[in-house]
């Protein structure tokens, strides 16, 4: 355990950031379980909708740090062209 005041102070901090970011990463999980299960069913209308609510929610997981940039992109490019393969 650490004994100096301060990294006391950032394991606490480290303890909340944790949390938070888990958080995120299942909020993030569930949208896209939601796209998954749409595109299992092939159910391409229920499938795009659900895309277009877990596009905004994946972006704001790369400006909240919680994932890459290009992570995001790709999982995006991958589910979409999923999509198309439906038609």
């Amino acid at each position: 355990m650490a004994n100096i005041k301060s990294a006391k102070k950032r394991t606490r901090r480290n303890a909340r950031r944790t949390a938070v970011n888990n958080a995120r990463r299942g909020r993030l999980r569930t949208y896209m379980k939601k796209v998954e299960a749409a595109l299992a069913e092939n159910q391409k209308t229920a499938a795009v909708e659900a895309l277009k609510a877990a596009q905004p929610e994946l972006m704001r997981g790369v400006t909240r740090g919680v994932l890459h940039r290009n992570t995001a992109a790709r999982t995006i490019a991958r589910l979409n062209a999923r999509i198309k393969a439906l038609a």
